[in-house]
């Protein structure tokens, strides 16, 4: 896919659509944010107020601006203000849409954003269920809540879509948190960091549920342009993270604290510094990708 082409960005209002937005600006992209309440960016070429969950308006707004490709970011955040249903609905139909318009307007490509609570992480109340550490695309899936069950049917939907003949190439990506580097002044350098403190913190469960693992703004966009850039048939899931973990203590120690029961999978011999829990590997391999930013530079 070369610069200059369309780049429809659903949900371009929110803070991971606005990093895709400026991400896709600065590589000569042309972008249109579709969001169905009004425009809070002035970065896209274009906007169009689309409710994703019109089937007609998702087709209309696809084809009214011509999209090359789509990243679909237009979904209910986090469950957290909404029943379980709504939640549901808003990943997994606006998800269809997009998809189904994508196939049926030639649309080369589309990135979607799956979760980190695709694995059964995340805001289930009950601790994360690990097979091995770090954790890979491989690894089994076991969602639970009405947010990482629908995170998880719509890859299984993107998946199928890709199997189509006549279909898009589609990405599906997993990440947790994502900061800024105002976040990770305030919250990570500037406050203690080690394992003790953390564990009498509100937050502990969901940081532990997520393998203390986050992605910075930046590179989780670079991320979804690459998705866009490289030529693959079908669909692939793909994991994004930072290359270490929020914490202070070394990974093998965290790993001994937090996890002792769970196989680790480290090919050298094991972790010999403060490495992420995700494993990233495949997004290096098949798109070129890796994170650059650390909260410990």
């Amino acid at each position: 896919m070369s610069s200059r082409t369309t780049v429809a960005v659903t949900g371009g209002n929110g803070q991971v659509g606005r990093g895709v937005l400026r991400e896709l600006a600065d590589h000569g992209y042309r972008t249109v944010n579709l969001s169905r309440s009004s425009r809070r960016e002035d970065v896209a070429d274009g906007y169009r107020r689309t409710d994703l969950l019109d089937a007609g308006e998702v087709y209309g707004s696809l084809a009214a601006c011509d999209a090359d490709a789509v990243v679909h970011l237009g979904m209910v955040p986090n469950p957290e203000g909404s029943p379980g249903h709504v939640t549901f609905e808003s990943n997994v139909m606006t998800t269809y849409h997009v998809l189904e318009a994508c196939q049926h307007l030639d649309v080369d490509s589309v990135a979607v954003a799956s979760s980190m609570s695709a694995l059964g992480a995340g805001y289930d109340p009950d601790p994360v269920r690990l097979d091995y550490l770090p954790v890979d695309e491989e690894h089994p899936s076991d969602p639970r809540d009405p947010y990482a069950l629908g995170k998880r049917v719509l890859e299984v939907t993107a998946e199928g879509v890709g199997r189509r003949n006549d279909g898009p190439t589609v990405s599906t990506l997993r990440f947790p948190i994502v900061v800024d580097d105002e976040w990770i002044s305030e919250t990570l350098v500037d406050s203690d960091r080690s394992l003790d403190t953390i564990r009498e913190a509100p937050y502990y469960h969901s940081v532990r549920n997520t393998l203390f693992a986050y992605v910075h703004l930046a590179d989780l966009a670079a991320l979804f342009r690459r998705c866009l850039e490289t030529d693959f048939e079908g669909h692939e899931t793909f994991w994004a993270a930072a290359p270490d973990t929020t914490v202070d203590l070394p990974t093998a120690d965290l790993v001994a604290a937090e996890y002792p029961d769970v196989d680790v999978r480290v090919e050298t011999g094991g972790f010999d510094g403060h490495e992420s829990l995700v494993d990233t590997t495949k997004a290096r391999e098949l798109l070129g990708w890796e994170a650059e930013r650390s909260w410990r530079d």
